[in-house]
């Protein structure tokens, strides 16, 4: 990557703090660290071994704490690193989505409660949708460890605290029955699900990834941005986690106003409509994503009827000042 921060990246969504190419004298200055991963590239540019997972997670440590204040991000070298540019645009995105619908203003602040399925052991989600909009959280996980390692985040970060709520998901089988109460009310829910569907499909995924970053031919990969069995592995891959999804969705379809997710695969698009047209979600939106070479999209619904809409706004997003 080269070190111009003049030169932007066309695909990011405009408020995306990393458009523009990454500053990796600013980040190494964050965190000292990174500096033994930054060499020159085949243009002579400074540039971060994206092959590497140790890199990727040192840079992407330096890219919350320069763009994002966040001083203390540490979690098991075995969970995936997320990368922050692209797990940003999934909130602005979103945060795009509720702008439309409230007259052209962002709701910000404590009046907007998220639900992050499958937060992962670095929180991701949350800490960026507390940094960037102030939102607050509701963060679950199948797994135990990383709850854990998601609220040592949380507690280790002032900004973050009284924000986040993370609760365990005990039936793995289950995303939204057994963490969000019937009284409950969810401005948005996100997810990033595991689309892999055998650890076969996810080690052939990650040996083309690393050919394409290297260039090299290999037998077996290290996966750059780690990753345990669970974050990306699920029975049918994204396809049947997302029908689950939609499925527990229209359960609570008076709790929460915006269901999301990303969707890897543009194969499984159309599937995953036609599920929500069955469903009878009242309005769908896809909207398309891109970082680097990968393309990915989101796909948002709601069941709530244009009046239930209003009312869901004049309740919860009207502020003080607007009344």
């Amino acid at each position: 990557m080269s070190k111009k921060p003049s030169q932007l990246k066309s695909r990011l969504h405009p408020r995306n703090k990393n458009i523009e190419r990454y500053d990796l004298d600013a980040l190494v200055k964050a965190i000292p660290s990174l500096k033994k991963f930054v060499t020159p590239n085949k243009y002579g540019d400074d540039s971060v071994a994206f092959s590497n997972p140790e890199a990727v997670k040192s840079l992407n440590k330096a890219l919350l704490h320069y763009y994002y204040g966040i001083e203390h991000w540490d979690f098991p070298d075995e969970n995936l690193t997320p990368p922050i540019p692209g797990r940003a645009d999934y909130l602005h995105h979103l945060a795009d989505v509720l702008r439309e619908h409230n007259f052209g203003k962002i709701p910000t602040g404590a009046m907007i409660t998220c639900f992050d399925i499958g937060t992962g052991a670095s929180c991701i989600y949350p800490i960026l949708g507390v940094t960037e909009y102030d939102w607050n959280f509701i963060a679950s996980d199948i797994d135990p460890k990383s709850i854990a390692s998601a609220e040592k985040i949380v507690a280790a970060n002032p900004s973050l605290k009284g924000k986040v709520e993370l609760k365990l998901q005990e039936n793995p089988r289950d995303i939204l029955f057994g963490i969000i109460p019937r009284e409950s009310k969810i401005d948005l829910a996100m997810c990033n699900p595991p689309f892999h569907a055998s650890v076969e499909d996810a080690e052939k995924g990650s040996i083309r990834k690393i050919q394409n970053l290297t260039g090299k031919e290999i037998e077996k990969a290290t996966l750059n941005f780690a990753g345990k069995y669970s974050e990306m592995v699920t029975y049918g891959g994204e396809y049947k986690f997302i029908h689950n999804l939609i499925r527990e969705s229209k359960t609570y379809a008076e709790n929460c106003y915006w269901f999301s997710t990303l969707v890897s695969k543009q194969s499984n698009v159309k599937g995953i409509q036609k599920a929500l047209r069955t469903a009878d979600a009242t309005e769908i939106k896809t909207i398309p994503m891109g970082t680097g070479n990968k393309s990915s999209r989101i796909i948002a619904w709601t069941f709530l009827s244009k009046e239930d809409q209003k009312e869901w706004k004049l309740q919860r997003w009207k502020s003080k000042s607007d009344q």
